[in-house]
């Protein structure tokens, strides 16, 4: 039985919407329900690690069928309209995004089909030296390839994202500074506040946002300080700080939730086929897997917490609006379309 259409808002004013640019979980109907419970209009979910062009065309497969089975709960978005779509409808709108370009090979007209196929965010590495440019585990960040120059372009051209998540900071700045549009980092956080070897440095970020570009605030515990500790109150005064530094027009949340996921996952997130040791990434021998949550954000019904920590930090409605989610639908509105 389907999940019963919410009533659409009165008049043509839409409520703003709650956008999470980052999850990675482990798909079931009941996450799809706690997106709804959780009002959450919109959701991009990484579609691929390691996985070849072919693997990855696998996944939209299996989302198609989430889809045709579910088209009271969720649908593929593709557009900034999909999100107002999304509200009016009683749905979430997935889009698709790749951690990592193996999808598209060494071939650089591959990034014009996966953008007709529905992808809308590319990261130019996923941790380690890719055909484009510097992961952040990389001993030597020698900035973006001629490949990823290219690329860069080409995307630009199409409409698909730039996402530095996992990049190292020269290869970042670099494609800041090539890339003809803004670009994102969907799911990270200052390196002032907590130096995980993902989260982003000073001069990143200012850089990032002096260019029109979008930061996505992860709640994923490796990346908080203090970890699963980590208090609602500490990530939003964070949040608070980075506002005055960076402007919240610019700051959004991505929260790298990976509910539900097994162990094996992680594994095949941090090692995929380049290794065949195991490389624990941010996690260590003693804590190989996936780390627990904070308590105020366990999955898609905890939305609610974040924006009461924000307005606990002193930001006003319009900017926690801003933040939830209307950030990121002006940048889907400047950025999904061709150049």
């Amino acid at each position: 039985m389907l999940e019963p259409v919410r009533k659409a808002p009165q008049g043509d004013i839409m409520k703003a919407p709650l956008i999470d640019n980052l999850q990675y979980a482990n798909w079931s109907e009941k996450i799809f329900r706690q997106m709804r419970e959780g009002g959450v209009d919109a959701v991009h979910v990484t579609i691929a690690y390691h996985e070849s062009f072919r693997e990855m065309v696998l996944q939209l497969e299996a989302w198609n069928r989430w889809f045709e089975r579910l088209p009271g709960l969720i649908f593929k978005g593709t557009t900034a309209a999909d999100v107002c779509l999304a509200q009016k409808t009683g749905r979430t709108a997935i889009f698709f995004g790749f951690q990592n370009p193996s999808p598209i090979e060494d071939d650089i007209g591959l990034i014009e089909i996966c953008h007709q196929l529905g992808v809308r965010f590319m990261q130019l590495t996923y941790n380690n030296q890719s055909l484009l440019a510097t992961g952040c585990y990389e001993d030597v960040d020698t900035g973006l390839t001629r490949f990823g120059k290219q690329a860069v372009a080409e995307m630009n051209r199409v409409g698909l994202v730039v996402d530095m998540s996992h990049s190292a900071d020269r290869s970042t700045l670099e494609a800041i500074d090539h890339s003809s549009r803004p670009i994102a980092i969907t799911h990270a956080n200052p390196a002032w506040w907590h130096a995980a070897r993902r989260n982003k440095s000073d001069e990143v970020l200012s850089a990032l946002t002096n260019r029109g570009g979008m930061l996505g605030f992860s709640v994923y515990p490796h990346h908080l300080k203090e970890g699963g500790a980590c208090t609602l109150e500490s990530f939003c005064t964070m949040i608070a700080e980075a506002a005055s530094r960076y402007g919240a027009q610019h700051l959004g949340i991505g929260t790298d939730l990976c509910q539900d996921q097994p162990d094996s996952v992680v594994e095949w997130m941090r090692v995929g086929r380049w290794s065949k040791e195991i490389d624990y990434g941010e996690g260590s021998a003693d804590n190989a897997g996936f780390p627990p949550m904070p308590d105020w954000f366990k999955d898609n019904r905890d939305f609610g917490n974040i924006r009461e920590g924000l307005h606990a930090a002193g930001f006003s409605d319009q900017e926690t609006d801003g933040i939830m989610g209307a950030n990121w639908l002006r940048f889907y509105e400047e950025s999904f379309g061709p150049a």
